[in-house]
């Protein structure tokens, strides 16, 4: 194998356009070959766009070309699981966008097929490369607010699309498997784990309370971490005010970040209070692109892997469960 990974694209929205194949174009070490969409049109387009020398009618086509190594899965949820085994078992590398898939009998069977054709398997949480994650991490574990007995994310963001919007599936339960908890729930719920460790009970409250739709608007998930943490993460499409916050509170100081995305970091205590910023990567997901292809070429074990997917997957389940 070279040391320049050749990717192929699955999926040309919104995510893949913004920064799934820019990274795949700039970063130093990969080769963006070829791009598959449902409209085979607009994925010449696409593929002449960033560079790909390939573009596809079908995401088997794409699967099946030799040339390629790695594949990206940037499709609605419902379709994870069968593009990633299929991309499996013709020997691609698979790095498959969030949430995994669309309960943890797909996680299973998309690890099993990956460890099966001694693949590697990444899911696109992006967020476990964020400078300010990892320095919470840091604060925490070192005691610095003492023994942290409390955490709060909130997410929010106005979403009710119109059935013409290209993002509409994601409010239909059987594509996206869930609402605002299923989509950016679980990038929060990675965080949580990264910073406490295991979730060991998990209790949901999920709601239509503004839109009539298949998947809920909002929602709060309550955790009980291993370690005896608390959480809460609340999320919701319907209100006005976009919120994407984390406070943490513990028994000699507090941490607060008013924006995940910006990075500004606040700690409290005693001796007074202390002022970060380390803001993100401008393209969230290069840091995350870069490490998968990093594992490929030097045959370890990728930051995020299908069984941290899997793990998100397995707490989503809890919140969902009725």
């Amino acid at each position: 194998m070279s040391t320049s990974i050749k990717w192929g694209l699955i999926g040309c929205g919104d995510i893949s356009r913004k920064r799934v194949a820019p990274a795949l174009r700039d970063l130093p070490h990969c080769e963006l070959v070829a791009v598959s969409r449902a409209n085979f049109e607009q994925a010449e387009v696409f593929a002449k766009e960033f560079g790909a020398r390939k573009w596809c009618r079908t995401w088997q086509q794409l699967t099946a070309d030799q040339e390629i190594e790695a594949v990206y899965v940037a499709t609605p949820v419902h379709l994870h699981c069968d593009q990633t085994i299929a991309a499996a078992e013709a020997g691609k590398h698979v790095l498959c966008e969030k949430p995994m898939a669309l309960n943890t009998s797909e996680c299973d069977r998309m690890i099993a097929a990956c460890r099966a054709s001694k693949v590697k398997l990444g899911i696109a949480y992006y967020r476990h490369f964020y400078p300010v994650v990892n320095r919470i991490r840091e604060i925490v574990s070192s005691g610095q607010i003492g023994k942290p007995v409390l955490a709060q994310i909130n997410s929010f963001e106005w979403f009710n699309p119109e059935p013409s919007n290209p993002r509409h599936w994601l409010i239909k339960k059987g594509q996206s498997g869930g609402g605002p908890m299923f989509d950016f729930g679980c990038h929060r719920i990675e965080v949580l784990l990264n910073i406490f460790g295991p979730i060991s009970h998990t209790v949901g409250l999920l709601n239509t309370v503004a839109f009539e739709r298949e998947v809920e608007d909002t929602g709060v998930a309550l955790f009980q971490f291993a370690s005896g943490t608390c959480g809460t993460l609340s999320v919701t499409h319907a209100a006005r005010e976009s919120q994407d916050t984390l406070d943490i509170f513990g028994t000699q100081g507090s941490i607060h970040v008013p924006s995940l995305n910006e990075g500004k970091l606040k700690t409290l205590k005693s001796t007074g209070e202390h002022l970060e910023s380390l803001p993100p990567a401008a393209n969230f997901h290069q840091p995350l692109i870069n490490d998968f292809t990093q594992a490929i070429i030097e045959n370890r074990e990728p930051q995020v892997a299908g069984e941290l997917g899997r793990e998100v997957a397995r707490v989503e389940a809890a919140i969902y469960w009725k």
